[in-house]
């Protein structure tokens, strides 16, 4: 059996901890990965890492991250910060020796996530982004239907995710750091758009871009005194239709706000078939007959985890990564599926900004940015 992994946590705010309960659960109850030991808690905030420590037993405690990473009893460091801390961190980091699980988005542009994924590549530590829409019975199901040739040749997809008013901090949740690009560096499309973008990009085997058409909006009425307070300077609504590799047509749109109900549409379409994600549906015509089926993903996943054991470390980000760490699984390359993620949300901003369709290579060269500061 390997070893537990090392874990120190840096920032325990409301996703810090998440992370933190995500590897351990509630205090005093059952660990969901046992296999990490967290060993060291850092936060600015002092009194609040004091707090999380003292709930579980953790008795090293910081405000300055570069001293958790002198320590060398410290594996890998998980980096639960906002947007735009997440490149500086990150590679002091990797360039400290320290494996990182980092929250997503990778980061709030794509320059900044293309120096992450480049310094792990040249230090050969391990980075993990924060993808939890990846590890779903439904997804991973999708997956198998993909990669065994049901649907054919792909060439259209699309994810359309809404929220009918559920902007952080102006609609009464989360903090006013979610709406402020100071510290955000955007709205819903980092917000949330990332999760299904990036399952998309995961679904369609990581294709390369081509150029992307995109346009942000902020149109919703809010409380004037929530928008002072929190300096809203973020978009509300993202859409982008995105031209990819292989022929590949990919539409996306999310919202925090906007008159409408929830699509919940993640969808894959192909020459033989066509699949919805979430629930796991099939579409394909046999005998000259128009066929819909549905799938039993949940049962399907319990009896893979039973059967083959490796399939358990799938089923979680946290899971799935403390266990590669110990050399159980490879590590799934979420760090190059959010890379291509920030590559496609850089477009859209950059669009927006520029009103017209941009290639990979004006959105490779844009000021890091652009539109947003």
């Amino acid at each position: 059996m390997a070893e537990k992994v090392r874990i120190g946590m840096i920032g325990v705010g409301q996703i810090g901890k998440r992370h933190v309960q995500g590897y351990w659960g509630e205090p005093g109850g059952p660990r969901p990965v046992p296999d990490a030991e967290i060993v060291a808690i850092c936060d600015i905030n002092e009194a609040e890492a004091r707090r999380v420590a003292d709930l579980y037993g953790v008795k090293d405690v910081y405000t300055d991250y570069k001293e958790v990473l002198k320590r060398d009893d410290i594996q890998s460091v998980d980096v639960a910060l906002h947007n735009r801390f997440h490149m500086p961190v990150t590679v002091d980091a990797l360039e400290a020796g320290k494996n990182v699980y980092c929250e997503k988005p990778m980061s709030w542009t794509y320059l900044d996530a293309k120096k992450m994924y480049e310094t792990a590549k040249a230090t050969g530590r391990m980075l993990h982004i924060q993808l939890s829409s990846l590890y779903s019975p439904d997804a991973r199901g999708a997956k198998r239907l993909i990669e065994e040739g049901h649907l054919g040749d792909v060439y259209f997809a699309k994810a359309i995710h809404y929220r009918r008013r559920g902007r952080p901090w102006v609609d009464g949740y989360g903090s006013p750091a979610f709406v402020n690009t100071s510290t955000s560096g955007g709205g819903a499309m980092l917000d949330m758009a990332v999760y299904h973008i990036a399952r998309m990009v995961w679904l369609l085997g990581n294709p390369d871009l081509i150029s992307v058409a995109g346009k942000t909006y902020q149109e919703i009425d809010m409380y004037a005194d929530r928008r002072e307070s929190g300096k809203y300077n973020v978009e509300e609504l993202g859409m982008g239709l995105i031209r990819m590799a292989n022929d590949i047509t990919f539409i996306m749109e999310e919202s925090w706000a906007i008159h409408a109900n929830d699509p919940n549409e993640d969808r894959v379409y192909g020459s033989k078939g066509g699949l919805k994600v979430d629930p796991l549906e099939f579409y394909t015509t046999l005998a000259d007959m128009e066929l819909d089926g549905t799938f039993d993903a949940k049962q399907a996943a319990w009896r893979w985890g039973q059967c083959d054991p490796l399939a358990n470390y799938y089923t979680g980000s946290q899971i799935h990564w403390v266990a590669a760490q110990q050399g159980k699984v490879p590590l799934l390359d979420t760090a190059g599926i959010a890379l291509k993620t920030a590559f496609i949300t850089e477009g859209i901003y950059v669009s927006s900004h520029l009103g017209r369709e941009v290639t990979a290579e004006e959105i490779e060269s844009a000021k890091p940015g652009l539109g947003r500061v």
